[in-house]
């Protein structure tokens, strides 16, 4: 099972026990009886709304079938990675000083620039202006020396799709 935990860590565990229950046609009423956790609280934790106790991952995983930890190491594994967005987005606050038409296919002000930062300078660097270019280095902290390992990376990258 850890080499499984190894693939799906950070995934919420209402969404691996949501699949499994549509997988084995099992609705969450009966979920709910018979683990003995309310049917408000089984939908909040599939929905991902709610996250899982020790006491709810342990009935979960003996009516499930799984290993006694294995739903409550998926929970820490998701709280690790909420923790470290978290840390991310606070590594950089504010926002870049450049076109938000360069990110028109998400919401500018809810990027999270720590966490999307090499998306981030991989957009600039494909669709920004020279100034635009000066700004995440300012931003980032980057040196021409780490600019040019990313601009190396995307035309590698642009080269295998195209070949």
């Amino acid at each position: 099972m850890n080499n499984y935990i190894d693939i799906i860590q950070g995934i919420h565990p209402g969404k691996l026990i949501g699949r499994e229950l549509k997988k084995r046609n099992i609705t969450q009423c009966k979920l709910a009886d018979q683990t003995g956790i309310s049917y408000q609280t089984i939908n909040a934790i599939i929905a991902a709304k709610r996250n899982l106790t020790t006491e709810q991952s342990l009935r979960i995983a003996e009516v499930m079938g799984y290993e006694e930890d294995f739903l409550a190491l998926l929970q820490t594994y998701y709280d690790i990675k909420k923790l470290r967005e978290i840390e991310l987005h606070n590594l950089y606050k504010g926002a870049l000083r450049i076109r938000k038409s360069l990110f028109w296919d998400v919401e500018f002000d809810s990027i999270n620039w720590g966490k999307f930062k090499k998306a981030v300078i991989n957009r600039i660097l494909e669709r920004g202006s020279k100034d635009e270019i000066d700004e995440i280095m300012r931003f980032y902290k980057l040196s021409i020396k780490e600019l040019q390992k990313y601009k190396t990376k995307l035309h590698k990258l642009s080269e295998n799709i195209e070949g």
